[in-house]
Parts: C-alpha cells; structure tokens; sequence
C-alpha cells in the first residue's frame, strides 16, 4: 500500500467518517473531541481550523499542537495489524488515533480509552 496516498489525505475527508461511526453506537461529538484532543492537543477552535483548512493527515499530526507521550499505551489491532508494530512514525499515529474511534465506538469507559489509571 502507498502511504503516501494516506497521509495526503485530508483529515477532514476522513473525521464525517468517525463521527458517524461514533455516533451510530451511541457515543457523541463530544466525545470524539476528548480524543483527538487527548491525542493530539487539538481544542474545538484548533479541530475546527484543521477541519476547514482541509488539512492533510501528514499536517494534521505534525503540527499537532500537544501529541501525548501516552501514545505508546495505545495496543491492539485496528484491519488486523498490530498498531505498536507498526513501523512508519506517522501511519501509526492515524492508526492510534483509528483504534481509539474503534474503542469510543465499542462503548468502551473513556478512563480506558485516553488510558487513565
């Protein structure tokens, strides 16, 4: 697969996606929010800039303002590959940031999710 298709991408083509897959089991906007902001620093004003300015994915995780340092915490496997293995720096960022939208989406407890002791 070329990456660089992926990371050409714009997040704001990708994020109706995830809110419709949050939304779908229950979860809200709010929520989704709380995660990108827990992964990526970005506030309602800084998603709402990304958003609009059609940001790629490749821009969106570099000029993220505060990316956590928890993010090593963050397993699983998000199409059968597992996301600590994986080796490109920024394919597994949106792919951390895949697995939790599937774990917001599963009805997991967000203390889990944004890995909360």
């Amino acid at each position: 697969m070329n990456n660089e298709r992926v990371f050409a991408m714009s997040f704001a083509a990708v994020y109706p996606h995830y809110v419709a897959k949050v939304e779908m089991k229950g979860r809200s906007v709010a929520e989704l929010h709380e995660v990108i902001e827990w992964l990526t620093g970005y506030d309602e004003a800084g998603l709402a800039e990304v958003l609009e300015d059609r940001r790629s994915f490749r821009d969106f995780f570099d000029k993220a303002p505060n990316y956590t340092q928890n993010a090593h915490l963050i397993t699983g496997t998000v199409c059968g590959i597992r996301v600590e293995n994986i080796e490109d720096p920024l394919m597994q960022k949106i792919r951390f940031l895949d697995k939790l939208v599937d774990e917001l989406a599963k009805g997991k407890k967000m203390e889990k999710i944004l890995r909360k002791a």
